[in-house]
């Protein structure tokens, strides 16, 4: 059972949400023989204040 794990900084609204699994899902049946429904997707959403870049916050 594939398990993604996809973590962005902000906020997504739930079609973003949506089609973002739709996308990934697809991709891994298909590149990887797996059924759709085997496939696992966590969106973990983070706050930009606790990400940095460049040793600079995203939120600064």
């Amino acid at each position: 059972m594939p398990y993604v794990n996809i973590r962005v900084a902000g906020k997504l609204d739930t079609r973003q949400k949506e089609e973002i699994c739709m996308g990934v899902t697809e991709v891994i049946a298909r590149v990887a023989a797996k059924p759709p429904e085997s496939i696992l997707i966590f969106i973990d959403e983070c706050e930009r204040e606790n990400i940095a870049s460049g040793g600079k916050l995203l939120a600064g």
